[in-house]
């Protein structure tokens, strides 16, 4: 029985290669949302199915919103997947770079490959998609010479597009974190066995001076690697802010005393997940 696994996009976005390199010994059933609360709405319409949500780039920074979704919806994070981004520059076969005059994508990947757009002519215009692989849709579907979309080389494949240049990304060490979702119940059965060595967590602190300083101090006490932090306001108390931390860790149990030693100090604390650390592709 095949995987449903829920991502934001289509057939050759990178959210649909992350959940397949991370489901690479699996055959999957992609599900294909607009955003990534329809993302959220597909796992709790089925508890079978998982979700796949980009959480993090090294070039853009965090996607604060899915924090957040993550974390009201009551999901868990079962696991991660770090995929290089690539962009490639498509656009109708036959086409050549001085044809263009309108350049398609995501936001992001418009502001990821400046250097290249720098080359073209002051003449083209850059108009902003709801996600990559789309625009490359957009384009082949109308036929619409003279443009070009910033897409993976998939998606370009995948429509008939061709790739007028690839690796334009303007840094090569562009990375996107994806993480893993699913049901409470789906997660447990699919964490049997897995050997844990990272979480998730998100708490609150009292508004006193040094209490951060304070929690860091007792994780660092216990060898806990302290890999990412991420605040955001809490609505309705003004200036108050949720903290969200990855940890990892080489012994569970340390892990658990730690916790053991913070929870007391922290307000609406919760794990957010425990897993395996996830793996970068090349």
């Amino acid at each position: 029985m095949k995987k449903k696994v829920a991502i934001q996009g289509i057939a050759g976005s990178y959210h649909d290669l992350a959940a397949h390199n991370y489901f690479e010994k699996e055959e999957i059933d992609i599900i294909g949302c607009d955003t990534f609360k329809d993302v959220i709405a597909s796992i709790k319409k089925d508890p079978s199915v998982v979700g796949m949500m980009a959480i993090e780039n090294t070039i853009a920074g965090s996607l604060l919103q899915n924090h957040e979704l993550i974390r009201q919806s009551g999901f868990t994070i079962i696991g991660e997947y770090k995929l290089r981004i690539t962009h490639s520059f498509a656009a109708l076969p036959g086409s050549s770079i001085h044809e263009i005059t309108e350049v398609d994508s995501h936001p992001i990947a418009l502001m990821q490959c400046t250097d290249f757009l720098d080359t073209l002519s002051r003449d083209v215009m850059l108009v902003e998609k709801e996600d990559t692989a789309m625009s490359a849709q957009w384009i082949a579907q109308n036929q619409l010479k003279g443009h070009a979309a910033i897409c993976s080389r998939q998606a370009a494949e995948i429509f008939g597009l061709e790739v007028l240049s690839e690796g334009i990304e303007t840094n090569k060490r562009n990375f996107t974190r994806f993480l893993v979702i699913a049901d409470p119940w789906t997660a447990d059965e699919i964490l049997r066995g897995t050997v844990k060595n990272k979480a998730s967590l998100v708490f609150a602190l009292p508004h006193t001076v040094g209490s951060l300083s304070q929690i860091l101090s007792v994780l660092s006490f216990y060898d806990m690697n302290l890999t990412k932090i991420q605040s955001l306001p809490i609505i309705g108390r003004e200036w108050q802010y949720l903290f969200y931390i990855n940890l990892t860790f080489n012994d569970y149990m340390r892990y658990k005393q730690a916790l053991d030693a913070v929870i007391p100090l922290m307000k609406d604390f919760k794990i957010l997940g425990e897993y395996a650390e996830g793996r970068q592709s090349v």
